[in-house]
């Protein structure tokens, strides 16, 4: 099976690495040629654009930052669309909408070609390992025929029904996400302005009822300062307006994800888009002018983590 990957950010980046250090065939298009450097290293192809990407491969991945640029790379010019043959398959593993998947899926079908959708979670630096969890969306056949690929990147793989079912869960996880990552900022500025030694009161959250992922993961980016997630503020309120619409989609009052949200807009509008998303918790600490830092940690998720 020849594989396409389109879209080599912080987390694309290291997806399609881990797809073509399995062996599979894989050609690679992204706007910054640069950032394919290591990837041609280990074997892959560079194409110029998506359409040469999808006339090379059976199956082609795209990993981008937002519906509209999803759109453009399948259906644009020198797009997905143009290049692929009948019987093909586009698998999006960017975060999308359930509408979005569902209205891309249309365009693609008189074109006889299949979709999966496959949204990840768990972090960039999970990516990086290779354990990174992949939820997917689509007839289970088409997931079973690609599963390999699927499972070259990634730990957990949950197949979670039809297409747009994988949206669904995928909003869901990351709402929780922010909503954890405020409240594990505020549970640390209590710690230390309650006078107790931030490198223990982590370790005793993280051994505690009240423990998160997010907490053994993101805390330890804020207690080192560097804040380096790898996942910006306006990819966060994305993924946040997507939870926002389903709220009232599905009729469920989303209290928590909306106060977050608002809060998450703050610190966009104080740090801009572009900063990390768990600066977030940069808001309490410049409002209160008590920075939340502690020796010992590392700089990046991944490096000196058990």
């Amino acid at each position: 099976m020849r594989y396409g990957y389109i879209g080599l950010g912080h987390l694309g980046g290291h997806l399609a690495a881990s797809l073509i250090k399995a062996g599979h065939a894989v050609t690679l298009h992204d706007i910054d040629p640069s950032v394919a450097e290591r990837h041609i290293a280990l074997g892959a192809r560079w194409a110029r654009s998506a359409k040469e990407v999808a006339e090379a491969s059976d199956a082609v991945f795209t990993c981008l930052p937002s519906p509209a640029v999803s759109r453009k790379v399948l259906v644009g010019p020198q797009g997905i669309l143009e290049g692929m043959q009948p019987g093909g398959t586009w698998i999006e593993m960017s975060t999308l909408g359930r509408d979005d998947i569902m209205t891309l899926a249309a365009l693609a079908a008189p074109r006889g070609i299949s979709v999966l959708e496959c949204p990840v979670t768990g972090g960039v630096h999970r990516a990086a390992s290779g354990d990174i969890t992949l939820l997917v969306g689509g007839e289970k056949t088409l997931f079973d025929q690609h599963r390999p690929a699927l499972q070259a990147m990634g730990g957990e793989i949950f197949h979670m029904g039809p297409l747009g079912s994988a949206s669904v869960i995928k909003v869901i996880t990351n709402m929780l996400a922010f909503i954890h990552l405020v409240a594990a900022g505020e549970a640390l500025m209590l710690a230390k302005r309650g006078g107790l030694d931030l490198a223990q009161a982590f370790h005793a959250i993280k051994a505690s009822s009240g423990n998160s992922f997010v907490h053994e993961t993101e805390s330890q980016l804020i207690l080192n300062g560097s804040y380096d997630i790898g996942f910006t503020m306006d990819l966060a309120l994305k993924d946040l307006g997507f939870a926002m619409r389903f709220g009232e989609e599905f009729r469920v009052p989303l209290a928590l994800a909306g106060l977050t949200n608002q809060i998450f807009k703050q610190a966009q509008q104080t740090y801009g888009g572009e900063a990390w998303s768990t600066q977030v918790v940069k808001l309490l600490e410049d409002q209160l002018q008590t920075h939340l830092r502690a020796p010992g940690f590392p700089a990046r998720l991944g490096e000196g983590m058990a």
